[in-house]
């Protein structure tokens, strides 16, 4: 299976709400989202999606995570998110009343939609709202890719360091973070609210540092032949 990252669209979205539902113990409506990608300037959402027609490479051409395939990642309700978070609940400000999809249009999309995430641009400080991938395909690296998706969106959008929270028991998240030059800058006491747990605040080094561009390289390489070799 091959994998491209775009921007979140209209169609997307009851897709994006099962995979919601299943990652996080406290989902977002779907109206959310939509609320999102419609009203909220500041955001930028994106999926992976499953592809038909690849380039010889493995990626369809016009991704914004300029990778060949996928790497080992996972995201579960308690892993990569900052959805009931500070993030979070601002976000809310833009929702609206919940709204039921039409089964068919889930059924349409979900089999093609692995994953989704989000970064809202503040200034000049990107914070990374939510990566979430679905059950069915975590360990395929998807969490890795919407990372790097995000991370090319906010040099795109003029953005100087990302930012976000992650629990500090998920262990696994962090260390993918790490590998992006993500470190821990504070702690955020009983910021999630469904068990209130604390948060870890990490930032990247400038993104036009050397030590940043050199791990997005390296990764970006990486991520690539762990793909060809699941190929």
């Amino acid at each position: 299976m091959r994998f491209r990252v775009e921007p979140m669209r209209i169609e997307h979205i009851p897709a994006v709400g099962t995979i919601e539902r299943r990652c996080f113990t406290q989902p977002w409506p779907s109206n959310a989202y939509r609320k999102e990608i419609q009203s909220n300037r500041m955001a930028h959402y994106f999926v992976v999606r499953r592809v038909d027609e690849q380039s010889p490479n493995g990626v369809e051409s016009g991704t914004l995570a300029p990778v060949t395939a996928v790497a080992a990642s996972s995201a579960s309700p308690t892993s990569i998110s900052g959805d009931d978070g500070l993030l979070g609940r601002l976000a809310r400000l833009f929702r609206g009343p919940t709204e039921d999809e039409p089964s068919t249009a889930i059924e349409a999309q979900l089999p093609r939609i692995a994953g989704y995430a989000g970064l809202w641009l503040m200034t000049d400080e990107a914070h990374v709202t939510t990566i979430a991938v679905d059950p069915e395909y975590q360990g395929h690296g998807i969490g890795e890719l919407l990372l790097l998706g995000l991370l090319d969106r906010a040099k795109q959008i003029g953005a100087r360091k990302l930012t976000l929270e992650v629990r500090v028991t998920n262990h696994v998240a962090q260390a993918l973070y790490r590998k992006y030059t993500f470190k821990e800058m504070g702690r955020r006491p009983r910021y999630y609210s469904d068990n209130g747990e604390d948060a870890l605040v990490m930032w990247t080094d400038p993104i036009d540092s050397e030590t940043f561009q050199r791990a997005l390289r390296a990764n970006r390489e990486i991520l690539a032949r762990k793909l060809e070799e699941h190929e």
